[in-house]
């Protein structure tokens, strides 16, 4: 039988790091802000195709060499083809980009198939609509869970969710990270993440409180954490080994996507440890919070 874990006896100290961690994130996100990346400010889009495949880092070169240093490569489709993305209200720049990298091809010249300038206002609205879609997320949560739980439940989920977005894009605003639609991707589905592994322990928690009815809460949350902790670590470990290999070897077109993922993660594994239940302690779950409320049979009282 596996020996019950004492995780709530350091919730306090638990609690300490968390507030830390979300002041510092909080400070890093109002201070410095988040890097926004052209998806959401705005720039020009080049896509360029060439006889044979194109070396990616050459181009970076290339570009770098003629002056454009903010400018993004990234492949697209075939490997003959390529899109530019960088800053710049001009819309000119395209075809002077397009210019530098025909001068600079050599044997394997860039053909420009299409040259696109997305405004900052298109930009703005991505933005907008994006944080209105996390928004909408984390409500479809709450509703979710006070129905399929209890309202105690939907907080301590609501709580732990939050703290991981924060975290999250505080990191990524300390480093000044490019966030960009593939970023929010990643935002997106650490709030799915998190949410299953609280879902987990939430429900050995409720299966708990039917079988061992002379328990208390935080013997409860330390025996279901216990319980679904080897679930956990397995999840949790193959999960990041697999943001592990796209951080490494996804190039820089991932590089935002991947650590935004494997932040997300660790921060939904502790959370849905020392956040989530703890969220259930400060509001005093017990067992009757869980049974069905008696339905009264009206009385007739016509003479």
């Amino acid at each position: 039988m596996l020996r019950t874990i004492n995780f709530m006896g350091v919730r306090n100290i638990a609690f300490a790091v968390t507030m830390l961690l979300t002041v510092l994130a909080l400070f890093s996100w109002f201070q410095k802000g988040l890097n926004f990346g052209l998806d959401f400010t705005g720039g020009t889009l080049i896509e360029l195709t060439y006889e044979r495949p194109a070396n990616l880092e050459q181009v970076r070169e290339e570009l770098v060499s003629a002056g454009y240093h903010d400018a993004v490569v990234q492949s697209f489709g075939a490997t003959t083809d390529l899109l530019v993305r960088m800053p710049g209200d001009d819309p000119m720049l395209g075809n002077h980009v397009a210019d530098a990298l025909k001068k600079a091809g050599g044997d394997n010249p860039a053909v420009v198939k299409r040259v696109e300038f997305v405004g900052p206002q298109v930009g703005e609205e991505l933005r907008d609509q994006g944080g209105l879609g996390m928004l909408l997320a984390l409500g479809g949560i709450l509703i979710y869970l006070a129905f399929r739980f209890q309202w105690k439940f939907a907080v301590g989920a609501i709580v732990s969710l939050i703290h991981d977005v924060v975290v999250t894009l505080g990191i990524l605003s300390f480093f000044q990270i490019t966030f960009d639609l593939t970023v929010l991707a990643a935002v997106l589905a650490i709030i799915g993440y998190s949410l299953n592994d609280t879902i987990v322990v939430f429900d050995r928690v409720r299966e708990n409180f039917r079988v061992m009815r002379k328990a208390s809460l935080i013997e409860n949350i330390n025996i279901s954490t216990t319980q679904t902790l080897l679930r956990t670590m397995a999840t949790s470990i193959s999960t990041l080994l697999a943001i592990a290999a796209l951080l490494f070897f996804g190039g820089d077109n991932l590089f935002g996507f991947s650590i935004a993922l494997f932040i997300g993660v660790l921060a939904g594994t502790y959370s849905s440890i020392y956040i989530a239940n703890v969220v259930l302690i400060w509001l005093n779950l017990n067992s009757e919070d869980l049974i069905p409320p008696a339905k009264t049979d009206g009385v007739d009282e016509r003479p």
